[in-house]
């Protein structure tokens, strides 16, 4: 039976963009969707990090994607919405500029990232989907969630 969900599953996606970037991400890996939450600013934290939200009880470190991909800030009276996934055996939140929806693309194959691609957002995408109206960027999520200075250019 786990064979059966598993097959279901493998080529489904959940959406979203930030900035005109089209991602996703296995659904496997994400937990849920959820609009804008309240955050904790964490002193010291990388820029990427932009605080802790309380997710039922749990702490849940919260990520900017758009930050991490060094894009321009998101404008102020537009607040990101979260993607929570399983990364690295925690639960972590990206936060993005607007959720899609689950697509099947089981049938297409994943091609490797176009060499124009910025090398940050390459760095965090294990490949492309051709869609009939867009490029779906496959979001490697324990890549992306890795805010270490070698891996963004920025300061801890």
């Amino acid at each position: 039976m786990t064979g059966t969900a598993t097959a279901t599953t493998a080529g489904q996606y959940c959406t979203f963009w930030v900035d005109d970037l089209f991602f996703g991400i296995a659904v496997d890996h994400v937990q849920e969707v959820l609009r804008h939450q309240p955050m904790t600013w964490v002193p010291r934290a990388h820029e990427a990090v932009s605080g802790l939200i309380n997710l039922r009880g749990q702490i849940v470190t919260a990520v900017d994607l758009r930050v991490r991909l060094g894009l321009p800030n998101r404008e102020d009276d537009r607040l990101p919405m979260n993607v929570i996934v399983r990364s690295r055996g925690e639960i972590v939140s990206i936060l993005v500029d607007d959720i899609g929806d689950v697509i099947d693309v089981a049938d297409l194959e994943l091609q490797s990232v176009p060499s124009t691609m910025p090398n940050v957002v390459r760095d965090v995408v294990q490949g492309v989907r051709t869609l009939p109206h867009a490029i779906l960027l496959v979001l490697d999520a324990d890549r992306a969630l890795d805010v270490t200075p070698e891996t963004t250019g920025g300061n801890p």
